[in-house]
């Protein structure tokens, strides 16, 4: 199997670093990285700009039947497109952050997003990283990852990443109400699949931990 047909899924809870082993194997492997977060923070950004509650299920699911989302690749990364307009310098804005896991609870929302990914990876050639790849979007993956770590870690992540943003302890009560709602939602929960390599990174700095994945994937190319 050469790396342009390969498929990899990023699973885990936010803060685990996701993102960035995404970024260093699509970098490292040629292959496309999709950040299916940017497209639920996208999509909870037309939810705030249209005064949609993200907790109402039937005004999303209508709201979603005029959203059109794309991932633009660049050398610097990929550009979000919301109805066509470049969002994706937006989207880590705290309340759309806070909105994106909202609306990601909807079954009718998860399933939509789910049908855009799998058209988006459907060639293969990609890493995509999320919360239910290897279980739900891509469980045929031809390698699939569950990253983890302590509630304290990765808080403590996101503080050293942001922090004039919020308190650490905010960022910590922040982060475990996520892990709650991502954790116990009815569609898709988030949880390893039964054949991830599940990593936990509590004691691992990111340098020991992309070399770990990133050994484990140069194998299999």
């Amino acid at each position: 199997m050469t790396a342009r047909k390969l498929i990899i899924a990023i699973d885990g809870p936010a803060g685990a670093g996701k993102s960035t082993v995404a970024r260093h194997l699509a970098t490292r492997f040629g292959l496309l990285n999709l950040e299916t977060g940017a497209m639920y923070r996208a999509f909870a950004r037309k939810a705030i700009e249209q005064g949609v509650n993200p907790d109402d299920a039937e005004a999303l699911t209508a709201l979603a039947s005029s959203t059109a989302i794309e991932l633009e690749p660049t050398s610097a990364g990929n550009r979000v497109l919301l109805d066509g307009q470049d969002v994706t310098a937006t989207l880590r804005d705290k309340e759309v952050t806070q909105a994106a896991s909202r609306v990601s609870v909807h079954p009718p929302i998860r399933n939509w997003m789910v049908s855009l990914q799998r058209a988006m990876g459907q060639h293969g050639g990609v890493v995509m990283e999320g919360r239910d790849i290897g279980t739900v979007v891509f469980p045929d993956a031809d390698l699939k990852f569950f990253l983890d770590a302590s509630p304290e870690a990765r808080s403590h992540r996101r503080y050293l990443e942001t922090p004039q943003a919020a308190t650490h302890a905010a960022l910590h009560e922040e982060l475990r109400k996520r892990d709650e709602r991502d954790r116990n939602r009815a569609e898709s929960p988030l949880r390893p699949a039964p054949d991830a390599i599940v990593i936990d990174s509590t004691e691992m700095t990111l340098d020991e931990m992309l070399r770990a994945i990133e050994e484990t994937v140069a194998a299999r190319v």
